[in-house]
């Protein structure tokens, strides 16, 4: 990236995680949580308009993924782990409150701080995810059998199915050939990591008595999680919830139509900071 990035690592809650920021250090802290298949890098996009826009962005690597430490057994990637591990992390580095941004998977751990950790959060926002359990666990867990036996290499094109809409998939090939690639070379422990988000638990009534505003973006082609799933059933849960859908955008809207997310972003941390 031509923008500015620092690499570090951080050691909290017994485990390793990888992370890169951009942006002014007295900025407010915006803290991006990846989805599943994906890691930190699908936040650089975003990262490099928020930090011009005086914000210090960080994007983190969960535990057992991108570029932080493995998981020793699959139980230590459970949801509930990575949630705290999220929180370690913001305390540790001082950054509380924070806005916290996360895609699917990313999106589940922030669901869960911003209903129990509301001093950690200023705003959540989240895309292409659910407070749900998870709806097609029959169907998705074939595919969890195989991610842990073989890896995602045979079947890579199933995945990018799920991650990206069918305007991504047809029209912006750059994007599709870099993910590609990057998930190809995804070895078998990537299984562990999704079957904690297959046997994920709800927390809908949890965010019945959240206090964060809570933003809830859909993309309009996302096959994974579609509205109302992804919008409608997080913002009606949430007392200050709202909801936005992105055209021409799948399960990874933040990276497929990343300007067109910007600016409700944008209004999101405004609301919350008062200007």
């Amino acid at each position: 990236m031509a923008f500015d990035l620092v690499h570090e690592t951080a050691q909290v809650n017994g485990t390793a995680l990888a992370y890169s920021m951009a942006g002014p250090a007295e900025g407010r802290p915006v803290v991006c949580s990846h989805s599943l298949f994906l890691d930190r890098r699908m936040w650089y996009p975003l990262m490099e308009l928020l930090a011009e826009r005086g914000y210090l962005v960080i994007a983190y690597d969960h535990r057992g993924q991108g570029d932080s430490a493995r998981a020793e057994r699959r139980e230590d990637l459970d949801v509930e782990i990575l949630t705290a591990d999220a929180a370690a992390f913001i305390e540790a580095r001082g950054w509380r409150p924070c806005h916290v941004i996360g895609n699917s998977l990313g999106g589940f751990v922030w669901l869960r701080l911003a209903a129990r950790r509301p001093d950690l959060i200023r705003t959540c926002t989240v895309i292409g995810s659910s407070a749900e359990e998870e709806y097609r666990r029959a169907d998705y867990e074939p595919l969890v059998a195989h991610l842990t036996e073989h890896g995602a290499a045979q079947v890579i094109d199933s995945i990018l199915a799920i991650m990206f809409g069918r305007w991504t998939l047809q029209n912006n090939s750059s994007l599709i050939s870099t993910w590609r690639e990057r998930i190809r070379e995804l070895g078998p422990s990537i299984g562990d990591a999704a079957y904690g988000v297959v046997t994920r638990k709800r927390v809908v009534e949890e965010l019945h008595q959240c206090t964060v505003p809570v933003l809830a973006i859909a993309g309009e082609e996302d096959s994974a999680y579609p509205t109302p799933i992804s919008s409608d059933n997080i913002a009606d849960a949430s007392p200050h919830g709202r909801t936005v859908t992105i055209p021409k955008a799948g399960h990874s809207a933040a990276i497929e139509q990343t300007d067109l997310v910007l600016p409700h972003l944008v209004e999101q941390f405004a609301l919350a900071d008062g200007s």
